[in-house]
């Protein structure tokens, strides 16, 4: 039973026949490797459906617990009525975010400013007050063609344009079931990284293996083009191939990371995600990052204060997991939830409760540039989302701007769409309402 779960994890993350796991110890593509005749009388690598211009990995973190991470970020502090916790980890501070100064609570201060220029804080709206609504928020409550989730209809487009093992996306646990990805109807595996690194780490598993399906993948290629090939078509498949020596670096960086994931925590979801990149296994990647969680009861905004803390030291560590392993400038991170908190003092300084007129989305990558996008204004009973200039990106009161409330959900989806390097057309086509937003790109 156990070998049988393996065997299924293990076609899972890297194909049938392991193609993955099998260009990963090469170097040469999926595509060659399924049919190296067709590529060798094509003598040219044909990439089926490369819709990105510059197509990115995303890394998505969501919650359906609707965390505060909203409301305590840059824009949050232009209005003393705005609840926000006390105490000195989490003192106003004014930062630069992209040339522009901004006040936030201390820990967005402890960033990089190389990360914090490549860091959009995009203030919109989800449209739902309702926990089991997650699944809903991420395909934009309705505004998909197909009610398709967000990060699948961008999956389906990146994954041929970075030759991935697959299109789908995948989960790293623990998470709720509200939680889960859904890829063109199919609800997606939650693959937990403590099973990765028990199926992956050991030196006698796969990784250990990669010199070894490295010769016995040449050996049968080579074999191949002696007996039907020509020295153009040698040349063709050599540009590709990984010396024996490569394969051992890729293989000890692997089994490295590998070696530090200890549970199913953000830690090890972090380097679990870094791994599926690494062996190009899928170009979404899910995780989750606590953020004060579902506070209605949080005296004195504790949680929220502590989890704001290592949520955002949690951020830190992706941006300095991406440098180590040279992946700055092709992963993006994307912060989407269910809903943000209500923010409004004194009443909400004991805890929150779900607000569906304004949430933060962080939009973290090369693509992106340092920016403010949108700010808030009393709406209702407590605070909500502005509506936006879609020119200059800033929040224009009493509905003034071209990008009203009710699409600014879609607005932020187009833009990260955009950014990640899906075509524009395609974005149109699928997402209903909304514009991009031109400040928040690079």
């Amino acid at each position: 039973m156990e070998f049988t779960r393996r065997r299924l994890l293990m076609n899972t993350l890297f194909g049938a026949g392991l193609l993955g796991l099998r260009s990963l110890a090469t170097g040469i593509p999926i595509s060659i490797l399924a049919n190296p005749r067709r590529a060798l009388a094509a003598a040219r690598l044909r990439s089926a459906a490369a819709s990105a211009a510059a197509p990115q990995y995303i890394i998505l973190a969501t919650s359906a617990d609707g965390d505060p991470l909203s409301c305590n970020a840059p824009g949050t502090y232009l209005d003393p009525d705005l609840a926000h916790p006390q105490g000195p980890s989490m003192a106003p501070t004014a930062l630069s975010i992209g040339g522009a100064s901004a006040v936030a609570a201390l820990p967005w201060s402890t960033l990089p400013q190389a990360l914090l220029d490549r860091t959009c804080f995009f203030h919109h709206a989800t449209y739902t007050v309702v926990h089991p609504d997650e699944p809903k928020v991420l395909a934009l409550n309705g505004y998909t063609v197909g009610n398709e989730m967000l990060v699948s209809l961008l999956a389906a487009q990146l994954g041929p344009a970075l030759g991935t093992v697959q299109q789908e996306p995948i989960s790293l646990g623990p998470r709720q079931a509200s939680e889960g990805i859904v890829f063109q109807k199919a609800p997606q595996a939650i693959v937990s990284p403590s099973a990765l690194a028990l199926l992956l780490g050991p030196p006698t598993g796969p990784l250990g293996r990669l010199t070894q399906l490295r010769d016995q993948d040449l050996n049968r290629l080579n074999a191949l083009i002696k007996s039907e090939g020509t020295p153009a078509q040698a040349a063709f498949i050599d540009r590709y191939v990984q010396s024996q020596a490569q394969v051992r670096s890729v293989s000890e960086d692997l089994l490295s990371i590998l070696q530090g994931i200890a549970d199913n925590g953000v830690a090890s979801q972090l380097l679990a995600a870094i791994t599926l990149i690494r062996m190009n296994v899928a170009p979404v990647v899910s995780i989750h990052i606590p953020f004060g969680g579902d506070n209605h009861g949080d005296a004195g905004l504790m949680t929220e204060a502590n989890e704001t803390v290592s949520g955002v030291a949690a951020i830190g560590q992706l941006w300095s997991l991406l440098v180590t392993h040279g992946l700055q400038d092709r992963v993006s991170f994307l912060s989407l939830n269910v809903f943000g908190r209500t923010m409004k003092a004194p009443k909400n300084l004991s805890g929150r409760a779900h607000n569906g007129n304004h949430h933060v989305a962080l939009m973290v990558g090369a693509p992106f540039r340092g920016s403010v996008i949108g700010g808030v204004e009393p709406v209702e009973n407590d605070y909500g989302a502005m509506s936006i200039d879609s020119a200059s990106g800033r929040g224009v009161a009493g509905g003034g701007g071209d990008i009203e409330l009710r699409d600014s959900l879609q607005s932020m989806a187009l833009t990260f769409g955009t950014g990640v390097g899906v075509n524009a057309a395609f974005l149109a086509e699928n997402i209903r309402g909304g514009k991009v937003v031109g400040a928040a790109l690079a």
